[in-house]
């Protein structure tokens, strides 16, 4: 089921033909996404995939996917990009992505202080000629494919 104005709905609406950059991974519950503003690469966001505004509304499956997708979606990061760690982060507050998305992102070992912690969110506010480009996120989403595969459920 879709929700309009929602864009995880839209794109889940067109799963089909969606680039490998928007189905970097999937299950039955859970789709993986590159983020298609960011300067971070390997930034990706998990969302369900029915709508759900938030976290309380997750079904027992769904809740019990999460923390394995959080963890596998971190060890495949810190083996792509060599990472010092992962934050993951759920908001779900910006208008027209109130479905609830968790962002699972690389943080390098030589990130600026200032861009540590919630400072990592300026990352998605950089000029465009800054931001990961949609050859770099679908190169990126092979790579992490690769690394999940072996991850049961995983598709």
């Amino acid at each position: 089921m879709t929700t309009p104005d929602c864009y995880a709905c839209d794109k889940e609406a067109e799963f089909d033909d969606l680039s490998p950059r928007e189905c970097v991974a999937y299950d039955q519950h859970w789709r993986v996404a590159h983020s298609f503003n960011t300067a971070v690469p390997g930034w990706l966001v998990l969302l369900p995939r029915r709508h759900v505004a938030a976290v309380h509304d997750l079904t027992d499956t769904e809740a019990s996917a999460l923390g394995v997708w959080q963890v596998n979606l971190s060890q495949a990061l810190r083996t792509v990009t060599g990472c010092a760690k992962t934050y993951v982060v759920q908001f779900a507050e910006a208008e027209g992505f109130a479905h609830v998305h968790f962002h699972i992102v690389p943080r390098m070992a030589d990130l600026l202080p200032e861009h540590c912690g919630p400072g990592i969110f300026e990352q998605l506010r950089r000029p465009e000629q800054e931001r990961v480009t949609a050859d770099q996120a679908d190169q990126l989403a092979h790579a992490l494919r690769a690394q999940l595969s072996g991850h049961p459920n995983t598709q």
